[in-house]
């Protein structure tokens, strides 16, 4: 009886050209450098943000506090 072998999927590396998050995807992009994150892409579009209130609070109570700069 022959074994049946499981197709492997492929495993892409990828990093947001924006936030500099690193992800991993099961296809190659067509073009790796025009990729950027969910958080990116609402960050550049917020009209478009049409995610829960709740998400939003969590993301915001979440988020690593940016250093000032000072002049």
């Amino acid at each position: 009886m022959a074994k049946k072998f499981r197709k492997r999927k492929e495993i892409f590396d990828y990093e947001c050209t924006i936030t500099g998050e690193k992800y991993k995807v099961t296809k190659k992009a067509d073009s790796p450098d025009d990729l950027i994150s969910v958080n990116a892409f609402y960050e550049l579009n917020p009209e478009e943000d049409d995610r829960p209130e709740k998400v939003k609070k969590e993301l915001e109570l979440n988020a690593p506090e940016e250093p000032e700069v000072k002049s």
